[in-house]
């Protein structure tokens, strides 16, 4: 019996106003993954966890996900919802990952307060471990969780980038918002 051969997905780039995003889709055009240039080394990681062994092929991505993704950095923020996208991980990184699309744009919520709303209130660690390692920066918009005193925590593409997208979909954000 042969073993399964990797994956093959396609790999394309982006300018956006906040630098080169990754777009790694699979061959029947669905976003896998999203991330920023200059951490390449930790989207082919995350992808391994997921998949096992995947190839990355220089590829376009579908016009669909490339047009929606301007459009959001363009101000068309629900735009992001068009975008088809799936995810391999545990059953729970899979909640959280389908819960923060539900997140609407201009709004925020602490990790605590997502944990409740999935039924459970003592997980916000693991609410944390789920949206760190999420795979699709921006269209799984792990960006609108923060700190349950309003502050500015960890973001994978760093918390400019965070500050950015928040302001970009309205978030008001005070002067005293710290970023931890």
């Amino acid at each position: 019996m042969s073993a399964k051969p990797p994956d093959t997905f396609n790999l394309d780039r982006l300018q956006t106003p906040i630098g080169t995003a990754l777009l790694v889709t699979d061959s029947g055009g669905v976003l896998r993954a999203l991330d920023w240039e200059e951490h390449e080394p930790r989207l082919k990681a995350l992808l391994r966890l997921q998949y096992g062994a995947v190839v990355l092929e220089a590829g376009r991505s579908p016009k669909g996900v490339t047009s929606a993704l301007t459009a959001y950095f363009r101000g068309d923020l629900d735009r992001l919802n068009t975008i088809k996208w799936r995810v391999a991980g545990t059953p729970f990184q899979q909640k959280v990952w389908s819960a923060l699309p539900k997140i609407p744009a201009g709004t925020t919520m602490s990790y605590g307060a997502l944990a409740a709303r999935l039924h459970a209130p003592k997980a916000m660690r693991a609410v944390g471990h789920a949206n760190g390692s999420n795979p699709i920066s921006v269209v799984v918009p792990c960006h609108r969780l923060i700190g349950a005193n309003g502050a500015l925590v960890k973001y994978g593409g760093g918390l400019e980038r965070k500050r950015w997208l928040l302001e970009h979909e309205g978030v008001v954000l005070k002067a005293s918002a710290r970023v931890v």
